[in-house]
């Protein structure tokens, strides 16, 4: 049996009572030009029963702390991560995730074949400006972006500098990156003086497994 982390989580007993779906439809999602060559695609509450999700993704991913190296010197990541890969063979649970990434791929027209779970357990919990380390091979990188939660502020900058585009994502949202987004735009969770828990699924396609101890910046 997993570790489950300790955190402070009151989600209603109305929310754990609803059956987890999403809209297979994307009738609520909305494409965002943030300049002429990148883009978003939002979709406030994708999913329903995001609380019940967010439960079983907490009970059943392997939660570990990374670290990576800063100036000369390695630091603890300020939230846990659980890596998944389809060369693994393990199967994507609870069920529902692997629905997801298959409609996912059905929809962006991309195999995506990883998934990168971040919990932020509290408002200290973040991860700085980044952007992800995505081989250049990889043509018009998509990265999807489910939310599970308490919401936190999502933050997307271009990386020549200028106003930041601030979204709220958690409780079943959809954040698709989409274009040039993941090569001339970073993005950022900043801590926050009071939050509940977050986690954030992140399918990406054409990645190879992380190695133990990987430096690279994940999506937020």
């Amino acid at each position: 049996m997993n570790d489950i982390p300790d955190l402070v989580w009151q989600p209603s007993l109305l929310a754990l009572d609803e059956a987890v779906d999403f809209d297979r439809s994307f009738a609520g999602l909305v494409r965002i030009e943030l300049d002429t060559e990148s883009w978003v695609d939002h979709a406030p509450g994708w999913v329903s029963g995001a609380d019940r999700l967010f439960e079983d993704v907490l009970r059943t991913r392997r939660w570990e702390q990374r670290s990576r190296r800063m100036y000369d010197q390695r630091v603890r990541e300020p939230r846990l991560t659980a890596p998944w890969n389809a060369e693994s063979s393990e199967p994507l649970e609870p069920p529902v995730l692997e629905e997801l990434r298959e409609s996912l791929s059905k929809r962006y027209r991309r195999l995506f074949d990883s998934v990168g779970f971040n919990l932020y357990r509290d408002g200290q919990d973040s991860v700085a400006w980044h952007a992800d380390r995505i081989p250049k091979e990889i043509e018009g990188p998509i990265v999807a972006l489910v939310s599970l939660g308490e919401p936190r502020k999502f933050l997307l900058r271009p990386k020549a500098g200028a106003k930041s585009h601030t979204f709220l994502l958690g409780g079943g949202d959809l954040l698709v990156t989409g274009g040039n987004t993941q090569r001339t735009w970073e993005h950022s969770v900043p801590k926050a003086s009071r939050a509940g828990p977050r986690i954030s699924l992140a399918y990406r396609h054409g990645l190879r497994s992380a190695a133990p101890g990987d430096e690279e910046e994940r999506s937020a």
